[in-house]
């Protein structure tokens, strides 16, 4: 049986520590500093907005030499539901109702697969397939954001989502006894600011 005279086995030594050293500068786990959420709809009177500076978001970016987005895993995102705030108490009430948020808190999405493609510039398209879960139910869903990779090496995603409550067993809530109603498809919009 060969074995491994000394020379040989420090060079395997450093080469494998360069090795894990260069992976490790490449890949790297990401998480928010800044979240803007809108969650938009409309109703028999107006359309509306709910907004949130909250949320938790996380995500391993993968980049090439150039530093270029090449790919995202471990991607996950959460907020309280009731961070959401409309500016009008009683809409907020019948919403946080409809969202069961005495029950369910948070609203989250876990993706299980995503893909990353050139959009321009320093900025990249990814789609993610995961699970979103709202008011309790949780559905298979696709996002897709942009990804902007900035000067000082954060990056911006960008996106949105239209989402049927009925999906989610949530019934559009009302207000005054029933004479204003909300439709049933919100668009959930995100502007998060992630970095390591």
């Amino acid at each position: 049986m060969k074995t491994m005279n000394k020379p040989s086995l420090q060079k395997a030594f450093f080469l494998s520590l360069g090795l894990l050293c260069f992976i490790g500068a490449f890949a790297q786990k990401y998480s928010n500093r800044n979240v803007n959420l809108t969650v938009s709809g409309t109703s028999t009177l107006h359309d509306w907005d709910m907004k949130s500076a909250q949320g938790t978001c996380e995500a391993n970016f993968t980049f090439n030499n150039a530093g270029a987005l090449t790919g995202v895993s471990g991607l996950s995102f959460a907020t309280r539901a009731e961070a959401l705030k409309s500016g009008h108490g009683a809409m907020d009430k019948n919403a946080y109702k409809a969202l069961k948020t005495e029950k369910y808190a948070s609203i989250s999405y876990v993706a299980s697969s995503a893909t990353v493609s050139p959009a321009g510039g320093s900025e990249f398209t990814v789609k993610s397939t995961g699970k979103l879960s709202i008011a309790g139910a949780t559905v298979d869903a696709e996002v897709t954001a942009t990804c902007k990779v900035n000067a000082d090496k954060s990056v911006t995603v960008v996106g949105a989502k239209k989402i049927s409550m009925k999906d989610f067993n949530v019934v559009p809530p009302s207000f005054m006894l029933g004479t204003i109603k909300t439709g049933n498809d919100i668009t959930l919009k995100f502007d998060l600011n992630l970095s390591k």
